[in-house]
């Protein structure tokens, strides 16, 4: 009776979930290891080459191409807060770190729009599509971040890439669901108009729906992508031992304060 009134009453009859998928990790491990380390060679040369050519430039140019880049986007007090926030982060020895975190998430920029833009426009042309992949995208969306971490670190191995993978993960979804919102809501008047002059559903699509919705992808793509990116840098520091992660264990307050530095200026630009 006392086994009814209390979370003994489901020993007898608990699902194994975390074992079936602790299985089927090891399987995916275990016979195909080799095919997702040859999927994450694409990202591993995007990646080394991003990172190659930040490194290359020299300090003072890249601050003044960002500064110049802000003023021109988000007018002169963001340039120079930009200008301030490098200035500081090279001042503290932290320049190098921050070209590789910089790297990291231009990769994994990069790569959601080569992954999102086409799923969100199939999902924005088909009904089905969309309601099959919705329940993916939430799926996606709302699992914390360490519970995919552990599988693809497994899966691809400890490196920067795994860091990059676990980010395009969390920041896929939002990029397809607002791809696909932006074009439908293009009018359908105008939609009408361009098929009543002959154009065919591959021009409606090109000429059409996609320099219209154009605008709607580009700013909530980029505010959702980059607020995305921002809350999950912290996943690629884990795995370049790194002065916020190290410090941690150290007990080392002042270094953790300055390294969060790295991650703390995209907060800075209005698209976040």
């Amino acid at each position: 009776m006392n086994a009814l009134l209390s979370d003994a009453m489901f020993d007898r009859i608990r699902i194994p979930l975390d074992d079936w998928f602790a299985d089927a990790i090891g399987w995916l491990t275990l016979n195909y290891r080799p095919t997702f380390q040859a999927m994450k060679v694409p990202i591993e040369a995007l990646l080394d080459g991003v990172s190659g050519l930040l490194l290359w430039l020299p300090p003072l140019v890249f601050i003044v191409l960002v500064t110049a880049l802000a003023w021109r986007v988000a007018g002169w007090r963001i340039g120079v807060l930009s200008a301030a926030s490098f200035l500081l982060i090279g001042m503290m020895g932290l320049w190098s770190l921050t070209m590789v975190t910089l790297s990291m998430v231009t990769a994994s920029v990069v790569v959601c729009l080569i992954i999102g833009l086409p799923l969100g426009v199939l999902a924005a042309r088909s009904d089905r599509f969309q309601a099959a992949l919705r329940p993916v995208l939430d799926v996606m969306q709302t699992t914390p971040a360490f519970v995919y971490l552990v599988p693809v670190v497994m899966l691809f191995s400890i490196g920067t890439v795994a860091g990059v993978i676990a980010t395009i993960i969390f920041a896929l979804p939002p990029l397809i669901r607002l791809t696909d919102l932006g074009i439908r809501q293009v009018p359908d008047d105008v939609i009408e108009a361009a098929e009543a002059f002959g154009s065919s559903e591959r021009e409606v699509l090109v000429k059409v729906r996609l320099p219209l919705a154009l605008p709607t992808i580009m700013v909530r793509t980029f505010s959702v992508s980059l607020a995305s990116l921002k809350r999950t840098a912290w996943l690629t520091s884990s795995f370049l031992n790194s002065p916020a992660s190290s410090s941690i264990g150290r007990v080392m307050p002042g270094r953790r304060a300055s390294s969060t530095r790295i991650r703390s200026w995209p907060s800075t630009s209005r698209w976040t």
